[in-house]
Formats: structure tokens, C-alpha cells, sequence
């Protein structure tokens, strides 16, 4: 098997350090709904990732048979993920997020909804991703990360070469990893790291294909607010080759 690691990825080169690619881990203080939700829902969906050398076999994670696994990481208020799991029963999403106010709005979804097929993760998403086998997965979304917009920052980015290569990795042949950001200098970063890897093809066709969402896009809450605020997104998806 090609490209097991049993540790996370670790950037170096141009791609800089060893860093940490998310902030603070908690906002506002949570209400007493949101802290139960944490305290008895949170446990049973969390993840338990195997011990090293061994590797998670995700589909049965799940308590129901599903056709595929989707992964997305740092869901942010948990929308674009549950939307997408009320949508699709039959596939199993997996979702990575630390910041735990954004944890505990997932799970009053999947609470509201008695959504079986949702899975969570709430540490670092690199850890998560050295634990999958190769070709575990039929869809990678990273939506709207943080930009860590300064020169002396973006080595904490969470696209480098090393995690798209874990990304096409855990990708089937075929399956897809979808990238939206309302930053350009981001946008740009990612399509030239993505482009370099001869695991993952671009597959817009015309130009027009990266300023328009993907069919059924339910749309997240940071993204109304950037296109509130007269920022244009983009969406860029790269498909796995064999």
C-alpha cells in the first residue's frame, strides 16, 4: 500500500514547520442545551482511532450499511454537513472540526434530525487522515478554512503538498476532493499546490466552472456572510486518478 504514514503528515520545505492549521478551540460560553448535547451525544459519535500500525476501517464506523464515506474537514457551524447527510442516508459523513461551539451546532442537527450517518472528529484533521487507508473515500470537502492570511502565517494553511497527497491518497480512484474559499490568495495557493500533484486532476472546463457552486450546494453561513461583505467565492474540485 502506497503512502501509510502512522504518524500525521509532517510539513517541511517551502511548505514550512511543523505547525498547528486551526485557532482558538472555544467561543462564546455554551448554554446549557449545547453543554448536554457535548456531555452525552458528543461521545457516542466521536471517533476512535485505532492504535498505530492499524488503520480505521470506516464504513463501520456507522451503525447503519453505507454505500460510501465522505469526509469534511473543518465544518464550521455543521450546515453544508448536515445538509448533505439528510440528503444522502446512505452515505456515511464523516466530519472534523476542534472548535467545539462549532461541534455542538452539528450536533443539535444531528439530534433534530436523528441523523445515524454522522460521524465526528474533533481534533486535528491531519491525525484523522493518517489513520484512513488508502482509497477509503468517495469525497474530501475543505470549505472555507482559514486563510491565516499573513505572509508569516500561511505556513499554518491547512492545503500543502503534504495534505493534498494525503487527501489523493485516501481518495478512491475517482473520488473527489472539493475546495471553497472566498480568498483569492488561497484559491490560487490551493489550485497551484493541487496542480502539482499527479494524483489530482482539475476538472473545470471553462472558467465559469470555479465561480459557481456544485449541484445541490445548500450553501454555508460563512459563505452568505462573505458574499454579503462583496467577496466572490471559489470552488475548485480535483478528481483522483488511478
Amino acid at each position: 500500500m502506497k503512502g501509510r504514514a502512522d504518524t500525521p503528515p509532517q510539513p517541511g520545505g517551502a511548505e514550512g514547520a511543523e505547525r498547528a492549521f486551526f485557532g482558538r478551540r472555544k467561543g462564546k460560553r455554551l448554554r446549557a442545551g449545547q453543554e448536554q448535547r457535548l456531555a452525552e451525544l458528543l461521545p457516542k459519535l466521536r471517533l476512535t482511532l485505532p492504535e498505530p500500525g492499524t488503520f480505521l476501517d470506516p464504513p463501520a464506523v456507522f451503525p447503519d450499511p453505507v454505500e460510501e464515506v465522505w469526509l469534511e474537514i473543518g465544518f464550521g457551524g455543521g450546515e453544508h454537513l448536515a445538509a448533505n447527510a439528510l440528503r444522502h442516508p446512505g452515505i456515511g459523513i464523516i466530519g472534523a472540526e476542534p472548535f467545539v461551539n462549532g461541534v455542538v451546532k452539528l450536533l443539535r442537527a444531528v439530534d433534530d434530525e436523528d441523523l445515524r450517518n454522522v460521524r465526528i472528529w474533533d481534533e486535528d484533521a491531519t491525525t484523522l487522515l493518517a489513520a484512513l487507508p488508502d482509497a477509503a473515500l468517495a469525497r474530501v470537502y475543505l470549505l472555507y478554512p482559514d486563510p491565516w492570511p499573513k505572509r508569516r502565517q500561511r505556513k499554518r494553511r491547512f492545503v500543502s503538498d503534504e495534505s493534498l497527497a494525503e487527501i489523493a491518497r485516501v481518495l478512491k480512484p475517482g473520488g473527489v476532493f472539493r475546495f471553497a474559499s472566498d480568498i483569492d490568495d488561497y484559491a490560487g495557493w490551493t489550485l497551484v499546490r493541487a496542480r502539482r500533484s499527479a494524483s489530482l486532476a482539475w476538472t473545470a472546463k471553462a472558467a465559469i466552472d470555479w465561480t459557481r457552486p456544485w449541484p445541490d450546494w445548500p450553501g454555508t453561513r460563512y459563505e452568505a456572510k462573505a458574499v454579503a461583505a462583496g467577496r466572490r467565492p471559489t470552488y475548485l474540485e480535483f478528481r483522483r486518478t488511478s
